[in-house]
């Protein structure tokens, strides 16, 4: 299934005929906008989160927010193995890889993300409780909107 460049998970999902009664949508970020190439998991009402990427680069993080793991995963306050991630689609293990991000800081980034909808610019980071100057410098290259 394709849909235009620009289009949002809700989008997609009714270009795809609508969810399935069991599909747990509360664990998704509707408005997250979709990348080229994106796979997104659709859980079952009470299914565990999914375990970690295991770097195929096509996983989804369902459990906090859609997100893609285009980069794979990597342990957490380590730098991703390639390219940036996407602070308007990765989940919270995704966000936990990154430098000086553990989980608890990469929760308040999806929740001021689903509170006040998807980042306008990186820059917007600083508006996330426990990012500071310092830390928003060191993050800059490793993240994209």
């Amino acid at each position: 299934m394709e849909v235009p460049q620009g289009s949002r998970l809700h989008e997609a999902i009714r270009a795809a005929g609508g969810s399935t009664p069991g599909a747990d949508l509360d664990r998704l970020n509707l408005a997250a906008v979709l990348a080229d190439g994106q796979k997104v998991l659709v859980l079952k009402r009470g299914d565990p989160d999914p375990p970690s990427s295991d770097g195929d680069g096509a996983d989804s993080s369902a459990g906090n927010g859609a997100g893609s793991r285009g980069s794979g995963a990597a342990p957490a306050g380590t730098a991703p193995p390639g390219g940036k991630i996407n602070l308007n689609g990765a989940g919270v293990e995704e966000l936990a890889t990154l430098p000086r991000v553990g989980p608890v800081l990469a929760q308040r980034i999806v929740d001021w993300r689903r509170e006040h909808g998807n980042f306008g610019s990186v820059a917007e980071l600083d508006a996330v409780e426990g990012i500071g100057p310092k830390l928003l410098a060191s993050l800059l290259p490793l993240v994209e909107v």
